[in-house]
């Protein structure tokens, strides 16, 4: 559990997926880029390649990104957030609102 305020300080935002590309010698890791509506793109890492075998088919869509985590560095690349997922027994999938916003606005 929680608090209210530990969760307040989660800064989850939804971002437009710009490219997708597999990380070289990883199985699992693709490299997102993703506007968050920042002035540069961020970079995040995720470990999701065993379920988009075809990493294009996630650009264009926008996902919560956990913006206000620290930048790791994964496989030599630096990951700058987190993106979010539905995961289940057997799947995992894109989280999307239900219409198109601008990248940036705040997941509340």
């Amino acid at each position: 559990m929680i608090t209210f305020d530990e969760f307040k300080k989660a800064e989850i935002k939804i971002g437009t997926i710009l490219s997708a590309e597999k990380v070289p010698d990883a199985d699992k890791l693709i490299k997102l880029m993703i506007n968050l509506g920042e002035e540069t793109p961020r970079q995040i890492l995720s470990g999701i390649a065993l379920h988009y075998t075809d990493p294009s088919v996630l650009v264009g869509k926008q996902v919560p990104v956990l913006a206000n985590l620290p930048t790791r560095t994964i496989r030599g690349f630096e990951s700058q957030g987190m993106v979010l997922y539905a995961v289940g027994e057997g799947f995992l999938t894109t989280v999307e609102p239900g219409r198109e916003v601008p990248p940036g606005t705040p997941v509340q």
